[in-house]
Formats: structure tokens, sequence, C-alpha cells
């Protein structure tokens, strides 16, 4: 009897089939390990982003919420995004509202009384005030320095984070012109070059992760690190060449249609430079200063440029963090300063 029970185990340790279903559960225990190990690791790192990383002035994580939270997909392809109406969040330390018409401004109908001068102010994410509080953009500062004058100055700012110049024009002759200003100021930034982004559906890990967010910066600056994309500086030149690339084409063509269109009806057009703040002592895109110049007196516009008012000034006390060199609250008021000045120039 013992020994026909020991000739059945030997059988069944011999028998192909079961030694495949045995070597096919080893596999399948393997792989949920595996991705029960990779779920675990991603929630970790997740959690760890969210807890620890994120302390509310960590660029990249607050642009990702800016995006998501406040930004949507415009019906006009040259507009390609606009600000959600109603919307809000806290980012980069400070309060941004959205008002009912996508503006980061106070509520201002589209009428105006006849005692009312007004300037609307066209930019990306300087012009709307990234990481400064509502009332002490440019913007707001021009307005208050304007208080005393007859008739009232409003200042309108209808700055969106990640414009460029055909962005803003675009959005100027759809929606902007409806505020009939006296003055429109074209804020012009070095990068107003780039193309309108196109855009996809974002997946749902994109779109909620924020570690996805994070690591995604992270890997942006170890590729500029390494040589695998262009630094800031030579990616900011590669935008103009000699003048002639695309991108810069495009923004001049844009130029040349708010101009023509705001000369037909009688508005003042302003184009103020932004210097790029890496080295305002030093500063190496004069080249792209004169190609705005010329555009500006090709077309018979207003010019100034902004550097003046922040070359004397160590650059890192312009920016709203190191890694965020946006120009803080400090840099706005040497902003509207000089755009103040020039502004009181054009009737």
């Amino acid at each position: 009897m013992r020994i026909a029970v020991q000739r059945s185990e030997t059988d069944t340790r011999s028998d192909p089939g079961r030694r495949d279903e045995r070597m096919r559960r080893k596999h399948i225990y393997s792989i949920l390990t595996l991705i029960i190990s990779l779920l675990a690791c991603t929630l970790c790192l997740e959690l760890y982003v969210r807890v620890v990383i994120d302390d509310g002035k960590q660029y990249d994580l607050e642009m990702w919420k800016y995006a998501r939270d406040l930004k949507r997909i415009a019906a006009n392809p040259l507009i390609g995004h606009e600000h959600v109406p109603n919307s809000g969040a806290h980012l980069m330390g400070v309060d941004v509202k959205i008002n009912s018409r996508g503006l980061r401004d106070r509520e201002i109908p589209y009428e105006r009384g006849p005692s009312l001068r007004r300037i609307l102010m066209l930019g990306d994410s300087i012009t709307e005030g990234w990481g400064v509080p509502f009332d002490e953009t440019f913007a707001k500062r021009i307005e208050r320095l304007s208080a005393t004058h007859s008739p009232a100055v409003e200042v309108i700012n209808a700055g969106v984070g990640n414009y460029n110049t055909i962005m803003e024009v675009e959005y100027f002759l759809q929606e902007g012109h409806k505020y009939q200003p006296d003055i429109v100021v074209l804020n012009y930034f070095i990068n107003d070059a780039e193309p309108v982004p196109s855009y996809s559906s974002v997946n749902f890990l994109r779109r909620n992760s924020y570690s996805c967010a994070f690591i995604s910066g992270r890997i942006d600056i170890l590729m500029r690190q390494l040589s695998a994309r262009p630094d800031w500086f030579n990616y900011y030149l590669n935008l103009y060449g000699n003048g002639d690339t695309r991108g810069w084409l495009e923004a001049k063509a844009s130029i040349h249609k708010l101009a023509d269109y705001c000369r037909l009806h009688h508005v003042k057009v302003l184009i103020a430079i932004i210097p790029e703040l890496h080295d305002v002592q030093h500063y190496r895109f004069g080249k792209i200063t004169d190609i705005v110049h010329r555009t500006a007196e090709e077309n018979g516009v207003e010019f100034v440029d902004l550097l003046p008012a922040l070359e004397r000034e160590e650059s890192s006390r312009l920016w709203v963090t190191r890694s965020d060199l946006h120009p803080n609250s400090y840099a706005h008021e040497l902003i509207a300063g000089t755009l103040f000045q020039k502004l009181e120039t054009i009737r």
C-alpha cells in the first residue's frame, strides 16, 4: 500500500501539464507582485510630492495647477486657451480670481462713461501678474498712479498665462475691442515668437497626478543641463534667428494686424517690451529689443523698452522665487513707473 502511494506522488510530479500549471501560477503571482509594488511606489511618490514637495511655491506644480484649474481650450484656435470665467485658485502664494469675462480683474462692463479713459493691457503671465497680488500688478499700479487725472483712467488687465503675440492680438480682435479702449498696450516678452500651442486630450494621470507634473519639470531641467535641449539663452535667440524665423514673422504679422485695426478705429497702440530677468545688469537680448522696436516704427505705433527701469537692480531682487523668474511685486512697481510715464505722453 505504501509503495502504491509513493508511485502516485511520483507520477504527479512528473506530469507535464501540472508542472506547466504550477509555472503559470508562479508567473501570475510574480506579475501581480510587481504590479502591486509599482502601484505602492507610485502612491508613495504621489503622497510625497503632495505632502512634502508641494509647498505652494514649486513653479512647475503651480503652473500645472493654473492650467488645470483656471484654463480651458478656446473655441478660436488662434486664441488657443482662455481663462475659465468665475474661477479662482491660490497659486504661487497669491489668490488668483477670474471674473465673469475671463480676466484677472474686477467686473468691468463693455460700456464706459463719457468721462472715462480706458487702457487695455494685452500680455501673458507677466501682465496677468503671476505670483503677485492683484492690486500690486503693474496694471493696477498704473491705475492708481492715474487716480488724480481727469478724466478718470481705467486700466484693464487682459493678460493670460502662456499667451503669445498671435493669441493676444486675436483675443483683442474677438473680445478686447468691446471694452472700447483709448490705448492698447501690447506687453511683449521675449518668448512671444513661440508658436501657438496645440492641444490634445489630457489623460487622467497627467491631469490629476502631482508627481507626473513635478517629474516632467525635473526631466526638462535635466535635459537642458545635459545639453539635450537648448539652454534658456540659446532657446530665446533661436526664436528670432536674424529676424526671419516663422514664429517671429507670424508675431510681426499680428502686430501689423493690431496696428491696422487700431488705426482704423482711432485707438492708440503702445508696444512695451519687458526684459528677460536672468541678468538685467548684463542684458544679452538687445538684438531682439531692436527687432521689436523696428517693427513698432514700421507700423507707426509707440514703443517703450522697460529694461532701464530694472537694469540697476540685482536680478534676484526682481524674481518671484529663485526658481521662478517672473517679475515680483517690486519689479511690477518699477515697470509701472516707467510705463505710466510713457502713457502720459500718449494722448
